[in-house]
């Protein structure tokens, strides 16, 4: 399938006095996977419907391939169907009324196609969701998730260079969602075609893209690798928001010496920084915990242990301060045990306190 890239350049949408998408500048290269991820009225679904032709942006241009689809300034504004894109909704949006062949032949009647080639593009992109025999089916004959899988499949029959997909996971169950991710990537590896998904779940971005844009409040704060978004976050809000379990903030003051002192105790940094108010980031699988004594950890006590199976979430406090850390299968920790922390210098992000800012990685 041929791939195109995507620029989107200083795009503002507003409704009302709010800006939804507001400056936004983004360069999607050919066949990337990227993820537009961030909490509800972040305006990340504004800005997939503005690249599909579904809003008009008040402000800023977007190309598709070469094809300049959007231009507030030469007042170009192509309708979605000009656009050679493929749509997949939360609500899949199939006609009830309409087999599955129907459903998936329907705009590529209006192309005018032959048969022979309709038929041939319905059987490939069936077998390509795993969804072969369903053609004569109805949607009300199939579960949600097999719909969705026909709604992916109706797309990948059009044949478009570019797929947005806006949250079409998130009506499934936990179970079917794991499966469906992996279909997916699956399907975008075959496939090839350069894609915009939006998604508020950070395991779907984590797991599927090769690029995430983060926003908030109609900004892009960061975008990156899924490793860089995660280990190396650009700023406060992206650390907070990505992680289960959350990461832990540490605010304290660093010295100037490689050194912040938390109040009580202080955290060796793996470098020297400016000294000023400042927040340690600390991944809860980056703490190391003991039930004994070590040179250089901090004794804490077991607030709550959470076993999950496969790891084990411990949440342990001392004074004021509540930190979480991850380990991996069944802990042998109590609940009001004394357990003993250790910080690794190269695991930690130094923030900014004011700006919210990194000012320094472990990279």
């Amino acid at each position: 399938m041929e791939t195109t890239n995507i620029i989107i350049k200083n795009l503002t949408k507003r409704f009302g006095q709010v800006a939804a998408v507001n400056n936004v500048t983004l360069t999607i290269e050919p066949g990337a996977f990227i993820t537009l991820l961030g909490p509800s009225g972040c305006g990340k679904t504004t800005l997939l419907r503005c690249v599909a032709g579904l809003e008009e942006p008040d402000e800023g241009e977007i190309l598709i391939g070469d094809k300049l689809v959007f231009s507030s300034r030469r007042g170009i504004s192509l309708p979605a169907g000009q656009r050679n894109l493929g749509l997949v909704f939360q609500n899949y949006a199939l006609w009830p009324h309409m087999t599955v062949y129907k459903n998936m032949t329907f705009a590529l009647e209006i192309q005018k196609l032959a048969k022979a080639e309709m038929d041939q593009r319905v059987k490939e992109s069936l077998a390509e969701v795993q969804m072969t025999g369903y053609a004569e089916r109805y949607p009300r004959e199939m579960s949600g998730g097999q719909q969705q899988r026909i709604a992916l499949a109706r797309m990948l029959a059009y044949r478009p260079k570019v797929f947005l997909m806006d949250e079409p996971l998130s009506n499934l169950d936990a179970r079917l969602r794991m499966d469906m991710r992996a279909e997916l990537k699956r399907l975008h590896h075959v496939a090839g075609a350069t894609t915009i998904y939006v998604t508020h779940d950070q395991v779907e971005a984590l797991t599927m893209s090769t690029q995430i844009a983060v926003m908030k409040e109609g900004v892009v704060q960061q975008m990156d690798t899924p490793d860089c978004v995660y280990h190396f976050p650009a700023n406060l809000f992206v650390a907070d928001f990505i992680g289960n379990p959350k990461v832990n903030l540490l605010e304290g003051v660093a010295n100037g010496d490689g050194a912040v002192d938390l109040g009580n105790f202080k955290i060796q940094l793996a470098a020297r920084t400016a000294p000023g108010q400042v927040v340690v980031a600390a991944r809860p699988e980056d703490i190391t915990i003991a039930l004994a004594p070590e040179p250089g950890a901090v004794e804490f006590t077991a607030y709550s242990v959470l076993p999950a199976g496969a790891d084990s979430t411990i949440v342990a406090r001392r004074d004021q301060l509540e930190l979480t850390v991850k380990v991996i299968g069944t802990s042998k920790i109590k609940m009001d045990d004394k357990v003993w922390l250790q910080f690794n210098p190269a695991t930690l992000n130094l923030y900014d306190k004011t700006s919210g800012n990194l000012i320094h990685s472990k990279n």
